[in-house]
Order: structure tokens, then C-alpha cells, then sequence
């Protein structure tokens, strides 16, 4: 059991039967004499991705869910579906359609992720924060065309579209966020 006050981002709990992650915590305090602080919480089902909020009562004990981070890999799609590859015990998880169309544009294989396990069934995958990828596509360089700062958008080796700065040409290697789909550096 864990308290409401140890709650933090990133932190897995139960609720209803399911393994939810911390998203964001803020800690209210009442203006009534003798009132208990609000936690206030949101957090994401991690067996539906629903995002949710919820409030709790300071010092309300919740459930810590039966939730292991494994070291694991990208292997390679099948349809629509993504398979993993546990590094330590190398078991296989398919990852649903659903879930894989948001991840897969950062996705080389052999690409290196944490597994998020809850009762031994895959439930989640952590990107790095980074991955580098090659351009493939992107209009031709014009020189001296304008004083201010210009992008331009790029076509990258796993289908995903981003704006990079006017000198990478196709064929160079870049360093994409995955947290929001924003070039960071030539690789």
C-alpha cells in the first residue's frame, strides 16, 4: 500500500483493477479549519490509455500495482501490430494496432525501449527520449532566400513528417524528440 502523499509522476498504481501511471500531482490545502488536503491526480490507464483525473483525501492508501520495467527491444511490425522482445527472459509481446500507430514512427528495428509489464502481460512502452533517424525525403536547399529563420518539412525513414531547418538534405541522419515529434540535431 502506498500513501497518497508519497504519490509522483511516473508512479504505478491500481485503480479499479488497473494499472494506472501518475501523470501530474498537485497537493490542494483547504481553506476550512480541520479539512484534509486534495490530492489531486491525473493519470493514465495503461490497459485502455484513457487519461483520467481523480482526486483523493491526504493520507488515502492505494494499491501499488503488480508493475515491472523491463529492458526490451523493437523487433519488427507485423500488420498492424508491433512485436517486442523482452531482454532478459527474451519472451515476445505483440503490441495492439491501436497503441503501435502512435509509437511506430520512432521505431527502427532493433530500437531499444522499456516494457512496462503488469501480471506478466505487456501494457506499455517507454520510448527513448531521443532516436535518430535518417531523412529521406526534403524539398532542395535555396541559399539567401530570407533574413529570418525558415523550416522546412521532411519526409524521415519510418514515414514521419517533421520540420527541420532549410540545410539537412536527404540522406543525412537527424536526432528526433519523441515526446513531441521536434528535430533537435543533426546525429
Amino acid at each position: 500500500m502506498i500513501s497518497t502523499s508519497d504519490f509522483k509522476r511516473g508512479l504505478v498504481i491500481q485503480i479499479d483493477g488497473a494499472p494506472c501511471i501518475i501523470l501530474d500531482v498537485n497537493f490542494q490545502s483547504p481553506s476550512a479549519r480541520g479539512a484534509n488536503t486534495m490530492v489531486k491526480t491525473k493519470y493514465r490507464n495503461l490497459i485502455t490509455s484513457q487519461v483520467l483525473e481523480k482526486t483523493f483525501r491526504s493520507g488515502d492508501k492505494m494499491e501499488e500495482a503488480d508493475f515491472e520495467r523491463h529492458k526490451g527491444q523493437y523487433l519488427y511490425a507485423d500488420g498492424g501490430r508491433g512485436v517486442f522482445m523482452d531482454m532478459e527472459t527474451y519472451e515476445q509481446f505483440e503490441m495492439e494496432e491501436e497503441s503501435f500507430a502512435l509509437i511506430s514512427p520512432y521505431l527502427l528495428d532493433g530500437t531499444e525501449v522499456q516494457l512496462g509489464l503488469f501480471q506478466g502481460r505487456m501494457v506499455n512502452v517507454d520510448l527513448p527520449m531521443t532516436v535518430e533517424l535518417t531523412i529521406t525525403e526534403t524539398p532542395p536547399v535555396i541559399k539567401n532566400a530570407t533574413a529570418t529563420a525558415q523550416t522546412k518539412e521532411a519526409l524521415l525513414e519510418t514515414g514521419l513528417k517533421l520540420q527541420v531547418p532549410p540545410y539537412l538534405e536527404a540522406g543525412e541522419k537527424i536526432k528526433v524528440d519523441t515526446r513531441d515529434s521536434r528535430f533537435i540535431s543533426r546525429a
